[in-house]
């Protein structure tokens, strides 16, 4: 991926709804406020900024008391869909500003169809502290935020948000990394589904270098797609404070840096998700940079391009 120069789609879905919490609608402008598409092209890449999507509710699906702003989610979820699926199919990298993590549904829907298109297997890169694998039925709050893994999985199918004939992603596909907070529910739905968990003790006790090699490898021998879902709360809160979510215990800049570079090297990568930063609970668009940054290693840019920092 870094010796490739990509044609890269930035994609902004403004979506607060699906967390619960408002201000992840500013998440999108937050990270072009930070420079993402100045950094992305000064590494030689071909970047276009697509806007920010702005459906209307879809007022064809009725309310739905487990999950919590249907409709609006629901109308942000067919417009990723189409709106990823057609830039990967026109040969352009997705990266999608957001946004709470309910925009998955739409976005790696979106890639399913595109690997399908291609005779690939699509796997995902879940990088969260939460492995997201409710449904209304198990969900303590109802958030859709925490239900976006089941819904391309094929296991919430609770409303036609989508076609039901939609290609799905197999559980067994979906890597999650840095995993520390999930429902007792969900914990079953995960362990049944065959989801691959690496949690913080996971890391702790092989590193991370190992596990990324064991992914990376899975991958490759199945000739598959990777999409990327980065969540803030994947770091460590003291690291990058941005997000309404917060567990301790997260991952380092060096660890997440690491799996950038290494997802680079691999060249699997075919589009990303950045998601549930809220500005309003940054510190001075601490979290924001730190994305720009980490999308910047994705892409190519090493420990000896970067600039020292006064202090």
């Amino acid at each position: 991926m870094a010796e490739s120069k990509k044609s890269i789609a930035l994609i902004g879905a403004p979506l607060e709804e699906g967390s619960g919490r408002r201000g992840c609608a500013m998440g999108p402008a937050a990270l072009r406020i930070a420079g993402i598409d100045t950094i992305l092209a000064g590494l030689g890449h071909s970047v276009t900024d697509e806007g920010d999507l702005k459906p209307l509710p879809a007022r064809d699906l009725a309310n739905h008391p487990g999950a919590n702003n249907l409709q609006i989610v629901a109308a942000v979820t067919r417009a990723l869909d189409e709106s990823v699926h057609d830039a990967a199919r026109a040969g352009k990298f997705p990266l999608i500003l957001g946004g709470d993590h309910a925009l998955s549904m739409g976005s790696v829907s979106g890639m399913a169809r595109h690997a399908r298109e291609q005779g690939r297997p699509l796997f995902v890169l879940w990088l969260d502290a939460h492995a997201d694998f409710n449904s209304p039925a198990t969900s303590p709050s109802g958030n859709m935020h925490g239900m976006p893994v089941a819904f391309f999985c094929g296991e919430a199918e609770f409303a036609p948000i989508l076609d039901r004939d939609r290609p799905l992603v197999d559980p067994r596909h979906v890597f999650q990394v840095g995993i520390r907070s999930v429902d007792d529910r969900e914990r079953e739905e995960i362990a049944e589904h065959g989801v691959n968990v690496y949690d913080m003790r996971a890391i702790d006790e092989t590193g991370m270098a190992h596990i990324m090699h064991e992914i990376i490898a899975t991958i490759k021998a199945a000739n598959g797609m990777l999409h990327v879902s980065l969540d803030v709360d994947f770091l460590d809160p003291e690291l990058a404070p941005g997000v309404g979510t917060t567990v301790p215990g997260g991952a380092t800049f060096r660890e997440a840096h690491l799996i950038m570079e290494m997802l680079c090297d691999s060249g699997l990568v075919s589009s990303l998700d950045l998601v549930e930063l809220n500005p309003f609970l940054d510190d001075r668009g601490k979290s924001a940079r730190i994305l720009v940054e980490l999308t910047a290693s994705l892409f190519g840019r090493r420990i000896l391009d970067r600039p020292t920092r006064s202090a």
